[in-house]
Formats: C-alpha cells, structure tokens, sequence
C-alpha cells in the first residue's frame, strides 16, 4: 500500500516550507502527485519547488496548456494539470510516458491519469481545514503523503 504519515500545515508559510523540504530531495525522475479539492494549494506548492529548483519567480498554472515544463540543474521538471483531461486517449498527445523516470513531474490531478501511474511516486494530498471564510490560502491545511515503491523509504528524507 505505501508509506504514509501526515503532517499539519497551520498557514501559507508552513504549506511553503513542506514544498521546500520536497524540493531539497527530489531528482530526476521522480514522480509527485498533488491531490485535494479546487483551491487546497496544489498549485502553490507545485510553484515553490519551480521557484526553488528552476528560479522561475511566476510559473503559471498549467491548467489551460495541461503542461508547463522547465529545466533546472538535474534536467527537466514538468508541471502537469491533467484537470481537464476527460478520456485517456488525451494523454498520448502529452508525452507524459517519455517524462515518466526522465524529469521531476509535479502531476494535479493525477486521478485523470486512467491508471497510468508510475509505480515510483509520491503522493501529496493537500486538505483544508477550518472555516471556510476568508482567504483560503491563509487556511490551515493537512498534508497526507504517501510513498510508493522506492518512495516508502524516501519519505523519511522530507
């Protein structure tokens, strides 16, 4: 089934600091899956391992283009919005099998997929808490990951 633990995520700060600790010890090849509802910080966290590992101050958000893709120091990172993917023939046009074991894929909505996940991944399920006034980004939030295959190890390292 996989590695899991939680961990809480009090404000903005904290969501960026776990993306931080994230960035330090992805590689190439390796596989993140953001899960959570529309507005959890999927992105966001997605944006700060870009900001951290590429130097791209204002990535956009992938969510018309489906894939923005970068290059930092180990190679290529691809940020993947498969939200509006509706059919599994759609991801053929994508070349996310090539990117697959290649670059840092930072995958949203991985449900869309089709069953098409790497065995090697990370899952990060963003959750907000409390009352739902105010700005959503200064919710607290609670990050449940899951390491799959050589991730169940790795996990630790964040």
């Amino acid at each position: 089934m996989g590695n899991s633990n939680s961990v809480s995520l009090p404000d903005l700060a904290a969501t960026q600091a776990l993306a931080l600790r994230l960035a330090r010890v992805l590689r190439a090849g390796d596989t993140v899956f953001l899960t959570g509802d529309l507005g959890a910080g999927k992105t966001t966290f997605a944006r700060t391992i870009i900001q951290t590992l590429c130097g791209v101050d204002d990535a956009p958000s992938p969510t018309y283009t489906l894939i923005q893709t970068y290059d930092w120091s180990g190679g290529e990172l691809w940020h993947a919005d498969l939200y509006r993917i509706e059919d599994a023939s759609e991801l053929d046009e994508l070349g996310l099998d090539d990117a697959f074991g290649d670059a840092i894929m930072l995958v949203e909505w991985p449900d869309r997929l089709f069953g098409q996940a790497p065995d090697d991944r990370l899952e990060l399920d963003l959750e907000m808490l409390g009352d739902s006034a105010g700005d959503s980004m200064d919710r607290p939030r609670r990050a449940g990951l899951t390491g799959f295959g050589e991730w169940e190890t790795r996990l630790d390292d964040i």
